[in-house]
């Protein structure tokens, strides 16, 4: 789908909001998958996706098409209800029970499955070290592979800004 045929779902759903159904289709995998590695929990991770798009759903009529994606606006409003929830738990702190458990397949060693689990963990833990921006940076980058001007656009920042983030990102992370 292209950005046009994302205006032209807006100017449906303006009238229909039933049509909201589609753009929900298209993005909501996208979104899914951001919010799960922000918050490192299925239910939560659940809980803010549906959160973000009633919230667009919403906020639909204030959208204002300035030739930067829709998906660029979703982020958005992901990343805010992300830092919210970030800054709620640390209120009221909860220990997560959640972790990522790596399925053995039946041609793999136990060897290599010890050692996938262990270097997904060592990765966890330096993610862990970075700070929220940091982190962010990474899950949009690598899991989500969004540019550097669809980040910038994001976080509230310039792409140069982006770039000198990750390019230090990566260094505090060897």
């Amino acid at each position: 789908m292209t950005d046009q045929d994302d205006r032209d779902c807006i100017q449906v759903t303006e009238r229909d909001p039933s049509a909201f159904g589609e753009l929900y289709e298209r993005y909501v995998d996208r979104i899914y998958n951001y919010v799960y590695y922000r918050v490192s929990n299925v239910h939560d991770a659940e809980d803010l996706t549906s959160r973000t798009f009633y919230r667009a759903l919403s906020h639909l009529h204030t959208y204002e098409d300035r030739g930067i994606p829709l998906s660029a606006w979703l982020y958005r409003i992901a990343h805010n209800l992300v830092a919210n929830w970030h800054r709620d738990r640390a209120r009221r702190p909860v220990v997560a029970l959640d972790q990522l458990v790596l399925k053995s397949r039946d041609s793999e060693r136990a060897e290599d499955v010890v050692e996938s689990q262990d270097s997904a963990r060592l990765l966890r833990e330096g993610m862990r070290k970075l700070d929220p921006a940091r982190q962010e940076l990474l899950v949009l980058k690598f899991s989500q592979g969004l540019s550097n001007a669809e980040i910038g656009e994001i976080m509230g920042r310039s792409e140069g800004a982006i770039k000198s983030l990750y390019h230090r990102t990566l260094l505090a992370l060897r």
